[in-house]
């Protein structure tokens, strides 16, 4: 199976401070599937480090108020392309990003709140119907695998 992953869960230093979270499960993916790290911020022009940015709403803001949503969606987009091009599958995001993450993401105010919904990236591969998985979805996805008769 091919299987887009968040750069930063791989080890590469992708997130917005610089480092990475990089997740034991997500790399023992690697041992029976081809994974293809992205990074939707990097691509959407955004350099690393970057202030941190949160979902507010429909827009994605810095600490300071500044609008970077336009970044975020054209990081998605081509995200996207990538997905396509290598024939994913799924994809495996970073958890409450303003990009990849799934059901929950931070609330904009910069406190550590969470709130419902899913980060820019997120929202355009479901809309797509491409399953999405994030890093405490580990044993969900290869459960998945093993039910559906993929190799598992």
């Amino acid at each position: 199976m091919v299987i887009l992953v968040s750069a930063c869960l791989l080890g590469l230093p992708t997130r917005y401070d610089g480092g990475h979270s990089c997740h034991t499960g997500v790399m023992s993916l690697s041992k029976k599937h081809l994974l293809i790290p992205v990074c939707p911020e990097q691509l959407g022009g955004l350099p690393t480090p970057r202030p941190p940015c949160e979902r507010a709403g429909g827009l994605v803001l810095d600490q300071a108020g500044t609008d970077k949503t336009a970044a975020f969606v054209s990081g998605a987009e081509a995200a996207m392309k990538i997905y396509k091009l290598c024939g994913c599958e799924a994809a495996v995001l970073k958890a409450r990003s303003p990009s990849c993450g799934k059901g929950l993401v931070y609330d904009g105010s910069f406190s550590g709140k969470l709130t419902n919904g899913n980060g820019v990236f997120s929202d355009l591969l479901e809309k797509n119907a491409c399953p999405v998985y994030t890093e405490d979805e580990i044993d969900m996805l290869l459960q998945t695998l093993k039910e559906d008769g993929s190799p598992g």
